[in-house]
């Protein structure tokens, strides 16, 4: 695996920031890379595909000028480590690594913010360790709740994830796809799914591109789709009956902020509605043009709002 430098300058401008790097051995042995700035109240910021700790570069800046920020590569991704079996990416793996670096620094109780795949670890993290967290923050996520009823009842988000098909299928056909013409399909898709300010500077580009390179990285984050059969539940239009009624009989007791963007043409806005049926202390933030990549879309907006809920007071 590569080696991490000690500390690395986020940039360009007003991001040159110094970060650290560190990394933690999980319960299976398997390496964690994270990223860590600043002292204070600790947050914990998850990405998501295929994304990497840099999804959260404008948050790092921000916010960790006076919180102590931490991003991790979730496994697979960039400079963490890559175990080859799909099963090493079921829940329960990724809850272990997350809870490893939260007790690994003495973080609890923490603010949890969770973006795309990094935010359905945290929605299972939340509900699994309510204990743990003082406060929740749910960016572009799939809700256990609403995501099963969506996928249901909702042709328009079946048809909006139905690329999960594909990227859910054995390798090496998605691995191929996704890594055609310099990663093209990924190249594209940051910018399709986004907004009119997802647009990726050259250097931004460049730093995407040297993460999927890492040798494994792509396999690593399809497998994300394949442990979790989110192909199977996309044709299907849900779980099984079974699921549904544990799923339906949750309750999130943490203090929630939920920020969605309210044009993500991938995970519909749709997916935050009733969400207070199962999360009774939920604020809910939608960003009007904003599609998927809120974090750097929209940074001043984003990080004012988990400033003003983690805080308790007005940036």
């Amino acid at each position: 695996m590569t080696a991490a430098p000690e500390n690395t300058v986020i940039g360009p401008g007003e991001l040159d920031v110094e970060v650290s790097h560190r990394f933690n051995e999980g319960p299976d042995g398997t390496r964690i890379h994270y990223v860590t700035r600043g002292e204070g109240k600790p947050m914990v910021f998850m990405h998501g595909f295929p994304q990497f700790w840099y999804l959260w570069r404008h948050q790092l800046a921000d916010l960790g000028a006076d919180h102590a920020v931490y991003a991790p590569d979730l496994r697979g991704f960039n400079l963490s480590d890559k175990p080859p079996d799909v099963d090493d990416y079921r829940m329960r793996n990724l809850l272990g690594d997350l809870k490893g670096i939260v007790e690994a620094n003495d973080l609890a109780p923490f603010t949890l913010v969770g973006h795309d795949w990094g935010g359905i670890v945290c929605w299972a993290f939340a509900l699994k360790y309510p204990e743990l967290l003082e406060r929740f923050v749910i960016l572009d996520s799939p809700p256990p709740f609403t995501w099963n009823r969506d996928l249901r009842e909702s042709p328009k988000q079946r048809e909006a994830v139905n690329y999960m098909l594909e990227l859910s299928k054995p390798s090496p056909g998605p691995e191929e796809m996704v890594m055609a013409d310099d990663y093209a399909m990924l190249d594209s898709m940051l910018e399709r799914i986004g907004g009119s300010d997802a647009r990726l500077s050259d250097d931004e580009r460049a730093r995407y591109h040297e993460a999927w390179g890492q040798p494994g990285a792509i396999q690593a984050g399809l497998n994300y789709y394949r442990a979790a059969r989110m192909g199977d539940q996309v044709a299907a239009g849900g779980v099984p009956e079974e699921y549904e009624a544990k799923i339906n009989a949750m309750r999130l007791e943490v203090p929630t902020l939920v920020i969605w963007g309210e044009n993500d043409p991938a995970l519909l806005i749709g997916l935050t509605r009733g969400l207070e049926k199962w999360i009774p202390d939920m604020r809910l933030e939608t960003l009007p043009g904003a599609g998927h990549w809120v974090p750097y879309e929209r940074p001043d907006e984003v990080n004012r709002l988990i400033r003003e809920f983690v805080d308790g007071e007005a940036a």
